[in-house]
């Protein structure tokens, strides 16, 4: 495996991560022995970043993570996030940057994922009514105590990465990123690659969709949270089924997977894109990883475009609830 620089403060990866997220909630089917053996094997094969959020459980992913990495702690640059809060029962109670909260997360992180350290961490959403400055500051506390290593922050608009920035140096900024979610292109990558930030693109498999595992809606189970996207919806699905077919076709001449084409298409977009793929599964993990060897040609990439330009899929990333949580 292969290592890219996260950032100009010296974090190094691997350059394909591990999402970890489905593993304990969001999508059907978790079986927690297996994701444990998926983080190990993931481990095994060079991946040294491990994803993962204090709201995806909630709480018990991190407590996943924290019982796969105990005897390999050395081995992992572990990233979790704060910012969605969530009660005991699940309930969504909003964002919040609150210097006070930004703390108390921290400190009930460190103790689910059972380390002394975090080693990249993120405000996951950018609470509008608390100034930038203030959260970051609290990070930088947290930094400066030594129970975080590296701050980054996810889905932010070029202007909060800007004034973030100002404020400590912002190692990753993470969003969502991959063939049909092409929006960093139009100006959030010129803005942290301005400001040496590394991009850690989540999603990179558009949840799945890029797989052509998905042919149908009733392919997802009913308690699949894909089913609630717009995109997995009515006339969107059929039309972004066509873009996957297209991209499909394209795989099969190389003979790889759609997935593998739509993972080595973004490892090409630059040395600073980190994707980190989520599955719960080896099998999809060691798919992911050969992606890592695929080499595209200038025609490859000129097809790939052609097939998937920017803007080519069919509704939003997000219910509409959710989409005024992100480009803040």
């Amino acid at each position: 495996m292969k290592t890219r620089k996260l950032g100009n403060q010296g974090l190094v990866v691997s350059e394909l991560g591990l999402g970890c997220m489905g593993m304990s909630e969001f999508y059907s089917g978790r079986d927690e022995q297996e994701a444990i053996a998926t983080i190990g094997r993931a481990l095994d094969l060079g991946v040294t970043l491990l994803d993962t959020a204090d709201m995806y459980g909630p709480f018990t992913n991190e407590q996943l993570v924290g019982r796969a990495i105990k005897d390999r702690r050395d081995q992992v640059v572990l990233a979790t996030k704060f910012g969605n809060v969530r009660s005991e029962d699940g309930g969504f109670l909003g964002v919040s940057g609150k210097p006070e909260y930004v703390r108390q997360a921290c400190d009930a992180s460190l103790k689910r994922l059972g380390v002394d350290v975090i080693d990249l961490y993120y405000q996951h959403r950018v609470d509008p009514t608390v100034p930038i400055e203030e959260t970051i500051g609290a990070m930088a506390e947290l930094v400066q105590q030594g129970k975080v290593r590296y701050l980054g922050i996810s889905e932010a608009a070029p202007a909060t990465i800007r004034r973030a920035a100002a404020v400590h140096p912002i190692t990753a900024l993470q969003t969502e990123y991959s063939l049909w979610s092409r929006e960093p292109e139009d100006e959030i990558l010129s803005t942290v690659r301005e400001l040496g930030i590394g991009f850690v693109a989540y999603s990179p498999l558009g949840r799945g969709f890029l797989s052509g595992a998905i042919t149908r809606p009733e392919d997802l189970a009913e308690d699949d949270y894909r089913r609630n996207s717009p995109r997995f919806q009515g006339e969107n699905f059929d039309k972004n089924l066509q873009l996957v077919e297209q991209v499909k076709a394209i795989a099969t001449e190389k003979g790889v997977t759609p997935s593998q084409l739509a993972l080595a298409w973004l490892l090409a977009q630059g040395e600073d894109i980190v994707p980190i793929p989520g599955t719960k599964r080896r099998k999809y993990l060691e798919e992911n990883i050969a992606a890592t060897e695929i080499t595209l040609s200038p025609d490859d990439l000129r097809r790939i475009e052609e097939v998937a330009p920017k803007g080519i899929a069919a509704g939003e990333r997000y219910p509409t609830q959710h989409m005024s949580a992100v480009n803040r």
